[in-house]
């Protein structure tokens, strides 16, 4: 009869093994910085309007009259219930910090009627404003603050009508190479008819490039913002330098007169720290703020 005992050394030995290999020789799971990993920043926290001021023309800094601005169903929405007429009450939903560089992105929906008093051109419109005056900055009876605005516009159900246009309220932009004042300018963008939602995403790098894309697809560009111009009215004049670069500057969302929802608003910072040795470095940051740099 074979004996098919092990002796003792040797049931050690294969033991040893095992437990090297079932421990000591794992790739422990790694618990350092994924340089490359995006990581957005929600701006909306789909319950309240936390971050963010109101300004409507001909009120104070925070008054929502008539809850114009609206947090539901995880939505921020525009809303007219409490109103009799517009009366020219353009309002505008600011972001408190300002940014630079950056990707933006979010959705958005026309729905129901336009409010009674409301412009024929506000139909169906509304935007997101990039590169403005803080909302503190804005005089009492101001109507939209100096900014750029990404224009969004509904489609009538008839007409070609395009989204991701430019407006300039106290603003001029380069293209093609040429100071470029004409107040709005339409992008090559689809139409979108009813009550659909629609995403849209700008490209922001300071005064260098701006961007309007939807569905991947650059549909606007231009370069160099800058304050100029007319097209808002009521303004302090200490706000308005002619001239001046526009490299940063805060976002909002605008009233119009047209019911609209918004939904998954969320930030791609692309500045940061740029130090390859750096635990929060970021490769795909484009411009440095190595003052954020985080080290062991």
């Amino acid at each position: 009869m074979k004996n098919y005992c092990l002796n003792f050394p040797t049931l050690f030995a294969s033991l040893f093994v095992f437990f090297l290999f079932q421990t000591g020789c794992k790739t422990p799971p790694s618990t350092g910085n994924d340089a490359s990993k995006e990581e957005w920043t929600s701006l909306f926290n789909g319950q309240n309007l936390d971050g963010w001021d109101v300004k409507i023309s001909g009120y104070d800094l925070n008054d929502n009259y008539e809850n114009t601005f609206v947090v539901e169903d995880s939505m921020i929405k525009v809303k007219y219930d409490g109103y009799e007429e517009f009366g020219n009450r353009f309002g505008h939903l600011f972001y408190k910090e300002p940014f630079s560089y950056y990707r933006l992105q979010l959705d958005y929906r026309f729905v129901g009627e336009q409010c009674p008093g409301g412009e024929g051109w506000a139909l169906r419109n509304s935007g997101a404003m990039l590169h403005g005056q803080s909302a503190a900055t804005m005089a009492k009876d101001q109507d939209f603050p100096i900014s750029i605005e990404a224009q969004f516009l509904g489609g009538d159900g008839e007409n070609e009508r395009h989204t991701l246009n430019l407006c300039t309220p106290g603003t001029h932009v380069v293209m093609n190479g040429e100071l470029e004042e004409t107040h709005c300018i339409e992008s090559r963008s689809k139409t979108y008819h009813g009550e659909q939602w629609v995403t849209a995403e700008f490209l922001v790098l300071g005064d260098s490039l701006i961007q309007h894309i939807l569905n991947g697809e650059v549909v606007l560009e231009y370069t160099k913002p800058q304050i100029g111009g007319g097209t808002v009215n009521n303004f302090d004049p200490a706000v308005k330098t002619d001239g001046k670069a526009l490299t940063e500057g805060s976002i909002s969302l605008q009233s119009e007169s047209h019911p609209v929802h918004f939904r998954n608003i969320k930030l791609l910072n692309l500045e940061g720290c740029t130090d390859p040795k750096a635990k929060n470095y970021k490769s795909y940051f484009v411009k440095s703020k190595n003052s954020l740099c985080l080290y062991d």
